[in-house]
């Protein structure tokens, strides 16, 4: 029986912030829950308070990330249409990784909800393995599918020339929408 101490209340969602802010990766909710002793749906009730008094926490595919803003040495950003059919996620995103630019989001158009955007938050192959596993293990569906395959990210990258080479990438994968 575990005998740790449970946190309650404001004690623990103060230290749920100090634990993602000295994170420089995601952690996942039940990581939390386990530091915490509480349940996962707790955590994820506690998030969405710390969300609500405007910390920057983003839920991705690999846990939940706080959004440090001084130190990003990811500073340039740019939305970029896209077009392709669900099997050819893992090409583009692997394409964006492997020229050290980080896919933040996806986004699209839905006619009934009008714009939805999902955080992906991937920067390296392992990243898109991650989300590509965790999208198959949950049968998940691709936002894109409801649009027929055209979504929009956005790209975040250490240079403007990254970005423009993100876009000859997809261009020249004929997944770029001009």
């Amino acid at each position: 029986m575990d005998t740790k101490k449970k946190l309650l209340g404001e004690e623990r969602r103060l230290q749920l912030l100090h634990i993602l802010q000295s994170s420089d990766r995601p952690i996942t909710g039940s990581e939390l829950s386990k530091q915490a002793n509480v349940s996962r749906q707790v955590i994820v009730s506690d998030i969405t308070l710390l969300k609500a008094r405007n910390e920057p926490i983003i839920a991705t595919s690999q846990g939940y990330l706080y959004m440090h803003t001084a130190n990003k040495t990811q500073n340039y950003e740019r939305t970029v249409a896209c077009h392709h059919e669900p099997s050819r996620t893992e090409e583009e995103l692997n394409l964006l990784v492997d020229i050290g630019v980080t896919v933040k989001n996806v986004s699209i158009e839905h006619p009934i909800y009008g714009d939805l955007t999902a955080s992906i938050m991937v920067s390296s192959r392992k990243d898109v393995q991650q989300f590509l596993t965790k999208m198959s293990e949950t049968n998940a569906s691709y936002l894109l599918e409801l649009t027929d395959g055209i979504h929009l990210h956005t790209l975040s990258a250490s240079s403007e020339e990254l970005l423009d080479e993100a876009e000859t990438v997809l261009k020249k994968a004929n997944i770029l929408v001009e």
